[in-house]
């Protein structure tokens, strides 16, 4: 009997996520806010070509998403790939990626509710004000939902994945009618170049495909589940964003350039009239179903952390599959609010955290590509994904520049905790009096890796 096999029997009896639900988490992580400001964004770097930057990233998304779900179904765990880094790498290397994910969920957070804030601005004026107390408001939501529980989060996270979804496709259809073909013309008004450029802003659109490997765990099974979640998802974010995009520049033109809301203009385009509510509407699922996905992995993961002495101990309640991370979820809601209240005190906007959240999650996403090259298996499509995967890595590494200096810095101070700690938990061990004589030696507590061995062994 393979350890595979007992990961999916241990895992059953308390996961209840389905694929259904597991693709609506998935879309709404990844799908995320990227769709409300960055193809107007990409259409300015680039112009029409920024298309190719789109297609790019959507072919480039699929073996990194399949390579993660590989790795969540073979290994389900709330550690995701902080725990797929212990497989294949130790603990160090674990606690720093864990580090870098837990740590970048909160700016991300805030600069995603910045986002969803200005939309409701412009349909309701009110300016920094209303963005400010929207984006408030919209992480007391997430973090009210994920509070009680993943399985209430999974049909919420349903519900909003379907009416985005929705919005969407009629945004796109109805404006379709309005394209031009001269919209396209010049295609690269910038040079052909120009086209890196665009597809380094897009980076943020497609960060998402490791977070639900930290609910792994929750599926009710992860060997079934996950690859079918990640495959539909896969589909509907690839056409969903290629839609999207190629209707604002074929339909806006040069325009396109300058829309601060472009999802509103389309749907004024086939609507008619003021649709910036519309618009809102459209920017508060995505930013909802954003935030919800990432704090529910972020939780898990940080109560993993705290179980496996890379953070707090007492962050570990809610690591087991089934309980609910209610601890380690107050930290990341805390840390998100003082992002955002840094940034609008500041008044530096969203883009700051934007890069530096990229700059984190490429860092992950690099680990997590070498830890499945060790962990797969060396044959096979899951394999083959992660050669390219791999590939794609790189070139999101080399787009990232001087933004990887933040995960860089977060490096350090994980192992500088894990160093202190150490030395801290050694100080303890030594000075604990023992009824029979001498303090007794410091023994490592054994690994949930040397467990599965030894059951697989017994087995």
């Amino acid at each position: 009997m393979g350890s595979e096999t007992i990961e999916t029997k241990t895992s059953r009896p308390t996961g209840r996520l389905t694929a259904v639900q597991g693709t609506a988490m998935y879309v709404g992580a990844v799908l995320g806010t990227g769709v409300i400001a960055l193809p107007a964004l990409a259409a300015e770097a680039a112009g029409p070509a920024s298309l190719f930057a789109w297609l790019a990233l959507v072919l480039l998304s699929a073996p990194l998403a399949a390579t993660f779900a590989a790795l969540g179904a073979r290994h389900p765990d709330a550690g995701g790939v902080s725990h797929y880094a212990r497989l294949a790498f130790g603990d160090r290397t674990a606690a720093v990626v864990g580090w870098c994910f837990y740590l970048a969920v909160p700016p991300g957070a805030s600069a995603a509710s910045l986002f969803g804030g200005a939309y409701v601005s412009a349909a309701l004026g009110g300016g920094r004000t209303t963005t400010t107390v929207t984006a408030v408001g919209l992480m007391i939501v997430v973090t009210a939902s994920n509070a009680v529980g993943v399985r209430v989060t999974g049909r919420f996270q349903f519900a909003l994945a379907g009416l985005l979804v929705a919005l969407l496709l009629v945004a796109v259809a109805l404006s379709l009618p309005h394209a031009s073909a001269d919209n396209l013309r010049p295609f690269a008004p910038h040079g052909w170049t120009a086209i890196a450029p665009a597809a380094a802003l897009l980076v943020w659109s497609f960060a998402g495909w490791e977070a639900i490997t930290h609910l792994a765990g929750e599926f009710r099974t992860p060997s079934r589940d996950l690859p079918r979640a990640t495959t539909a998802a896969v589909v509907i974010v690839g056409v969903l964003y290629l839609a999207v995009a190629f209707a604002v520049i074929a339909v806006l033109g040069p325009d396109a350039a300058r829309a601060e809301a472009p999802l509103g203009e389309l749907m004024a385009q086939g609507i008619g009239g003021n649709a910036r509510l519309l618009a809102a509407v459209a920017a508060l699922l995505l930013t909802l179903g954003a935030m919800n996905a990432y704090f529910a992995g972020a939780a898990k993961l940080g109560a993993a952390l705290g179980r496996d002495g890379a953070l707090p101990a007492w962050l570990t309640r809610g690591s087991t599959a089934g309980e609910v991370p209610r601890r380690s979820l107050s930290v990341v809601s805390s840390l998100a609010l003082l992002s955002l209240g840094a940034v609008t005190l500041a008044d530096v906007g969203a883009r700051p955290l934007v890069l530096l959240t990229t700059g984190s999650f490429v860092t992950v996403y690099a680990v997590g590509v070498a830890a499945a090259l060790r962990l797969l298996p060396k044959r096979g499509k899951a394999r083959a994904a992660a050669i390219v995967a791999l590939v794609a890595v790189v070139i999101m590494l080399l787009m990232s520049g001087r933004y990887l200096l933040w995960p860089l810095a977060v490096t350090g101070a994980a192992l500088l905790y894990l160093k202190l700690g150490g030395r801290r938990a050694n100080r303890a061990t030594a000075a604990a009096p023992t009824p029979d004589g001498p303090p007794p030696a410091v023994v490592a507590a054994p690994s949930v890796e040397a467990s599965s061995d030894v059951t697989e062994r017994n087995s």
